[in-house]
């Protein structure tokens, strides 16, 4: 289930705040590209999204960076 859905079926009124926050959040590695700290996995960062229990895992690709999946915190990642 996605993040968007969840909200929107259990806390309807946090769904637009909440994806506004990780969408700006998210927008700001454009310009700080290195703002996440270093990765479980080589070669990726972790941008955190407080105070949200989310993570997004990303990589840089030479001018570009991928986002690779959100995670809630409480969620089993490995």
């Amino acid at each position: 289930m996605s993040i968007n859905d969840y909200l929107k079926e259990h806390h309807p009124q946090y769904r637009e705040p909440t994806l506004r926050k990780m969408y700006a959040t998210i927008q700001s590695l454009t310009q700080w590209p290195q703002r996440g700290r270093m990765g479980r996995e080589e070669g990726t960062r972790e941008l955190l999204f407080p105070p949200l229990p989310y993570l997004a895992a990303y990589r840089l690709k030479e001018q570009d960076i991928e986002v690779l999946r959100i995670y809630h915190g409480a969620q089993d990642w490995r």
